[in-house]
């Protein structure tokens, strides 16, 4: 279990997460709302990229808070950006085996069965020769290889479509059987959250607004009304 507590981020006068307490119990979960609900603040927040004002981080039993981002990493904590950090210059492969290294690779996923995992069938290929979905397929590798306990995505489907979305919905709702890892996702897209995410908090203005089941949070009449731009 996720355990947040009276989490509290400021950035001078403005509070991206205000006093946010929050339970995340399934392994596929996703976070929405509308833009400055404070979404990638809290991933930022429970990667260690931002120092809270207050509050708690617990992952199973574990303090985060009182870790460096490096050794969450080692930890098992893993994160894709809507933005990709990969490595032009490399090949898929090393990408992969590069966040081994990073977050230690000890008796753990070694970087060919994260390629297989995800379905990269060229992973000798440079980055730069990709395309748009084997670039995706790449960084969640990057997250899949070691030991993962807890993997954050934000905006995975950004740019995918068509039959590729397909794809990759079907690899993020079996990913946590596959890696052994808990998923938590940011997406604009409610219908691939609908279908990938067991659970589902919904923010605005970096407070609760709704969490609990996926379907109860998205019917919930202020998410309609502050997300979904529909009054109920």
């Amino acid at each position: 279990m996720i355990s947040i507590t009276d989490l509290t981020i400021s950035f001078g006068s403005i509070r991206p997460i205000d006093e946010l307490t929050l339970s995340i119990d399934s392994p596929t979960h996703g976070i929405i709302g509308p833009n400055g609900a404070g979404k990638t603040t809290l991933l930022n927040a429970l990667s260690g990229f931002v120092t809270p004002d207050g509050g708690s981080i617990f992952a199973f039993g574990d303090d985060l808070g009182s870790l460096t981002p490096r050794h969450r990493a080692r930890w098992g904590l893993r994160r894709t950006f809507q933005t990709e950090q990969l490595a032009e210059d490399l090949t898929a492969y090393d990408n992969v085996a590069i966040a081994l290294d990073h977050c230690g690779g000890d008796e753990s996923r070694s970087v060919a069965e994260a390629c297989s995992i995800v379905g990269l069938n060229q992973p000798d290929r440079f980055v730069g020769e990709l395309t748009t979905i084997d670039r995706r397929l790449t960084e969640i590798a990057r997250a899949v290889v070691g030991a993962p306990r807890l993997i954050l995505m934000d905006e995975p489907a950004a740019g995918v479509s068509g039959a590729e979305r397909s794809r990759l919905v079907e690899l993020l709702t079996d990913l946590p059987d596959h890696s052994g890892a808990w998923l938590i996702v940011i997406d604009h897209d409610v219908e691939l959250i609908s279908s990938v995410c067991e659970t589902t908090t919904a923010l605005d203005f970096g407070t609760l607004v709704a969490n609990g089941p996926t379907s109860a949070t998205l019917a919930d009449p202020r998410v309609a009304e502050t997300y979904l731009g529909t009054s109920a």
